[in-house]
């Protein structure tokens, strides 16, 4: 796609459906991962960055004491317009900001979290560099990507559902940009460049993921994410029909009913 601008690719009816199947599709596993470890560390200030419809926020909220400061933010207001009425069990800040320039003082957060948030950033280096900036000595910068698509069961096989439906033009955006950055020589590279000179831990997390059927699961990857765009671009055929390839490919290798796939991300935690 031309651009990896979350504000241009999370507009329209995407935003609700990503909240609704995406979310408990494949983010809520790893939420709830990267929060344990977010409150292991007992931050007082803490930022999330890339907060999406908020379900780290909301994971972080339920676990951090209630006198720590969590503040939310995004570059998509639609985004935060669905994570802010989703409501959280504990105050949150939320706030539009580009994690290219964020808007907070130098030194201001012992902990920033992102959630499969850095694949989207256009200069990835600058954006860690910024976290680096708004870290206190000693702050910490927890983030997940996600591995390698054939490692991501149920969108492999839409993406390879897609490429049978559109064989001259593929649609490209999950393989290529939230798939596309998992090569741990490149994120140590990225977060040497921005000033994290602590070695970075790179773990390797495989989770369960689970849909109440096949056609849950593809309406998620379909019309939740911004393949939904690429489909409707492509024309001679509908985001319906597409959603309804993708549910027999998904039905064919995982059954009938309720279906378990796999999910697989590197979670990285870089020290100031």
């Amino acid at each position: 796609m031309a651009t990896t601008d979350p504000d241009s690719l999370f507009q329209g009816p995407v935003p609700l459906l990503y909240e609704r199947f995406l979310v408990p599709l494949i983010f809520q596993p790893f939420a709830d991962e990267l929060a344990a470890r977010v409150v292991a560390l007992a931050p007082d200030r803490v930022l999330e960055i890339a907060a999406g419809t908020g379900v780290v926020t909301r994971a972080l909220a339920a676990r951090l004491p209630v006198q720590a400061a969590l503040v939310a933010t995004d570059l998509s207001e639609s985004m935060l317009d669905v994570a802010q009425a989703q409501g959280t069990a504990r105050a949150v800040t939320w706030r539009q900001a580009d994690a290219m320039q964020l808007p907070f003082a130098n030194g201001f957060f012992d902990v920033v979290a992102c959630q499969f948030g850095a694949m989207f950033f256009p200069d990835k280096a600058r954006a860690f560099a910024e976290v680096r900036r708004v870290l206190a000595p000693g702050g910490v910068f927890a983030f997940s990507v996600w591995d390698r698509i054939e490692d991501n069961t149920f969108t492999d096989v839409v993406v390879r559902a897609m490429a049978g439906l559109f064989p001259d033009d593929p649609p490209g955006f999950l393989e290529h940009i939230p798939h596309g950055y998992h090569d741990n020589s490149v994120i140590r590279r990225d977060l040497s460049a921005a000033g994290f000179g602590v070695d970075p831990t790179i773990d390797i997390v495989r989770l369960a993921s689970r849909a109440g059927s096949a056609a849950e699961a593809a309406v998620a990857l379909c019309q939740g994410t911004p393949m939904r765009n690429e489909i409707q671009a492509r024309g001679g055929a509908s985001v319906g029909m597409a959603t309804e390839v993708a549910a027999r490919a998904l039905a064919a290798r995982f059954g009938e009913g309720a279906i378990e796939g796999t999910i697989q991300a590197l979670v990285v935690v870089a020290t100031k």
